[in-house]
């Protein structure tokens, strides 16, 4: 079974192991992620994102670079198993050529420090999919749990995003910011890695309301992977992920629901260890009830059809 990931947080985690020293490259790691553990499972796609704490004592800018410049080095090194893709052109053609598939994304707007053109520099560098907020409050609007909507220097984020053709991704925006962005759009949007709210009431998480909107956008829900957002257990189960795909399926349709492993970037025990065990995914698919059809769907057409629409 193919596989497209939505969200992991694997260059950010090999460039803190780089400075401390610790062995590894992105081709094989002691990481969830790794590209013999993607090409071992199949995946077609992984979403590479360059995540920024604005509170790490780094300059943002800089730090968004350094990562960017280690995720191209560590491709240029690995061209007979991954290759960039800028377009959906490019998605298709690594298929053709059995190579997994590197789509770069940023977790954290407030990279740009409110200025269009680093935005516009960004998606020179290769970035196709920005998460507007992550934790904290920045230029563009609010993070989970806190009131307020994306302010007008987010509104013409969005609005330069959709020219360029770089996806917004709502996972960590406050439920106000949300709905800016479903009110403003023009294009399909995502929440590359959240989970459902009326499963578990987590202020990442999504209400059935932004999952209907989602789903009448055109959008995407990539189903996160942590334990906290999955429900009541320290350990990630495989069965609460497939519980939270599946209210995604029922409320929002069949081709809404998708992978955001947010692997690497979550420290709780997992019951799927790493991106070589999926196919523990695909028997929990089929023991809750899953077609054929849907798992395919869910694993890796809906985000394939997403991004033939959006690249």
């Amino acid at each position: 079974m193919p596989f497209i990931d939505l969200h992991c947080d694997t260059i950010s985690r090999l460039l803190n192991a780089r400075r401390t020293g610790e062995a590894g490259s992105l081709r094989q790691a002691d990481f969830h992620i790794d590209l013999e553990k993607l090409k071992g499972s199949g995946y077609l796609l992984q979403n590479f994102a360059l995540f920024v704490n604005l509170k790490g004592g780094r300059d943002p800018l800089q730090e968004v670079l350094t990562l960017a410049d280690l995720y191209w080095e560590e491709l240029a090194n690995n061209k007979d198993l991954a290759q960039p893709v800028l377009s959906f052109a490019d998605l298709e053609a690594a298929r053709r050529e059995k190579k997994l598939g590197c789509l770069l994304t940023v977790e954290e707007g407030g990279v740009c420090l409110g200025r269009l053109p680093l935005l516009r520099t960004l998606y020179r560098v290769g970035v196709r999919m920005l998460t507007l907020t992550w934790n904290y409050p920045n230029e563009l609007g609010q993070p989970n749990g806190q009131p307020g909507g994306l302010t007008e220097t987010g509104l013409a984020f969005l609005e330069e995003m959709e020219r360029l053709g770089m996806i917004a991704d709502v996972s960590h925006l406050g439920d106000d910011g949300f709905w800016d962005v479903a009110r403003h759009a023009k294009r399909p949007f995502l929440a590359s890695h959240s989970c459902c709210r009326a499963l578990r009431d987590h202020r990442r998480n999504l209400t059935d309301e932004m999952l209907k909107a989602l789903a009448d956008n055109g959008g995407l829900v990539g189903v996160n992977f942590y334990s906290a957002f999955l429900g009541p257990h320290e350990v990630s189960r495989t069965e609460d992920i497939v519980r939270h795909i599946r209210h995604v399926v029922d409320v929002g349709g069949e081709e809404l629901a998708a992978l955001g492993s947010d692997f690497d970037g979550i420290d709780c025990p997992l019951e799927l260890e790493h991106a070589g065990h999926m196919d523990r995914l695909i028997r929990a698919l089929e023991q809750g009830g899953f077609t054929p059809r849907q798992i395919e769907r869910v694993c890796w057409q809906n985000a394939w059809d997403f991004y033939e629409r959006t690249l």
